[in-house]
């Protein structure tokens, strides 16, 4: 039996999923279409491998869960898919100033789209690979060639320890479409 802890993240995502799915039967016919045909362009994430094009109903559910993720309105009509510049996001960096940890991600450029931030729980500094990511909100605007994002991490897994690694993903989001995400990782350094 899988592990279900009904973490506030997941009992919010279960609900935007299960409001959308529910949604999807309050379109008109010509909204349906609209989507159906849409979602002829879209393929699935690869698992184990295989992909295949998506349903309308999945397109408009996926779609409208991150928007609402980022605290946009929903949409009836399926968004044109978007030709997405360079993510401008780039290395993390961490500090330990006498225990004060901070976190700040650089930052090229000004984003020309959203930039969704993900992170992951701290783990040992050894581990090359995580798997999960939670949505931290979306990137600060930068300052210096930096977007300060601690107080965004430390609100969700709390203050990394010393030595530990840190894991942060971010993608471009314009009208409930994601391009590819980059990662980046770094270690908290000792005092």
């Amino acid at each position: 039996v899988p592990k279900d802890p009904r973490t506030h993240d997941q009992v919010r995502v279960r609900s935007a999923l299960g409001r959308y799915s529910a949604l999807w039967n309050k379109l008109t016919d010509v909204q349906r279409r609209l989507w159906n045909a849409r979602a002829g362009e879209v393929r699935s994430r690869p698992r184990l491998g295989k992909n295949g094009h998506l349903t309308g109903q999945q397109l408009f559910v996926k779609i409208n869960c991150i928007l609402a993720s980022v605290g946009k309105p929903m949409v009836t009509t399926p968004p044109g898919r978007p030709q997405f510049p360079a993510n401008p996001v780039g290395a993390l960096s961490i500090t330990n100033s006498n225990g004060a940890i901070g976190l700040q991600l650089s930052v090229s450029m000004t984003p020309a789209a959203d930039i969704i931030v993900r992170g992951a729980a701290p783990c040992s500094q050894g581990v090359s690979f995580v798997r999960d990511f939670t949505i931290l909100g979306l990137l600060p605007a930068a300052s210096g060639g930096a977007s300060e994002i601690t107080e965004m991490y430390v609100k969700r897994y709390g203050i990394p320890r010393e030595g530990s690694r840190v894991f942060i993903r971010t993608n471009q989001e314009i009208d409930g479409w994601e391009d590819a995400f980059k990662q980046t990782t770094a270690v908290v350094p000792c005092r």
